[in-house]
């Protein structure tokens, strides 16, 4: 009798996630650029954010590469409470954790680097810890995006985070941040055409020309 071997399923995103913090005065920052990205998202796919109430954020349903059926949530609870409004759709749709992509910022990453891992620890980011708390599991997939550290960090490293985290681009970096997230998006499309394991040897290598700057 001829075995028969069944491939490995594919871990296809159903929620794609961008953590930042609401109000005007937050928008462009570096802490925002998980919402950057989900916008850029939202543009390339035709699918429009409207606030949802129920979801605690900014939320749109359409299809994504492949004609799957994708989420996209930008989550209004400002960034230390990130995982209220992922669970609240995880839990709506009766999602699993690994079905959610997380998109945010890492200040350890240069600028235009980016980094697709199937889990880990939240590494300090407080948007982390609140969605690895609310989901219960850090088996999710997640990319972050480099930011860069502040050229004033002390030995303590704390002076400068929070100005840089939350400070917006400077005009030469803000040139970048367009390729940056025409990358990201080209790097969430094949986590759909290809699953996001094998998707992670294109989302790691690429630079952006600031990563050697």
């Amino acid at each position: 009798m001829t075995e028969i071997i069944t491939p490995p399923t594919l871990l296809i995103p159903q929620v794609i996630v961008g953590l930042g913090n609401p109000e005007p005065k937050y928008d462009q920052t570096r802490h925002n650029i998980g919402f950057a990205a989900i916008d850029a998202l939202s543009r390339t796919w035709h699918i429009p954010l409207t606030e949802n109430r129920k979801f605690q954020g900014q939320f749109g349903e359409g299809l994504g590469p492949g004609n799957l059926k994708v989420r996209l949530l930008k989550p209004l609870t400002y960034m230390n409470r990130s995982g209220e409004s992922i669970q609240s759709v995880t839990s709506w749709y009766k999602l699993p954790p690994e079905s959610v992509l997380v998109i945010y910022d890492d200040m350890d990453l240069p600028l235009g680097k980016t980094r697709l891992r199937l889990s880990g620890s939240a590494g300090g980011h407080n948007g982390m810890k609140s969605a690895i708390s609310h989901l219960h599991s850090q088996n999710f997939p997640r990319l972050r995006i480099g930011i860069g550290k502040p050229k004033d960090i002390s030995n303590d490293g704390h002076d400068g985070t929070v100005s840089h985290v939350l400070g917006k681009f400077s005009p030469w970096e803000a040139k970048l941040i367009g390729p940056i997230l025409t990358f990201v998006v080209e790097c969430v499309e094949l986590t759909f055409k290809q699953g996001v394991e094998k998707a992670m040897n294109y989302c790691n290598s690429w630079n952006s020309p600031s990563a050697n700057g």
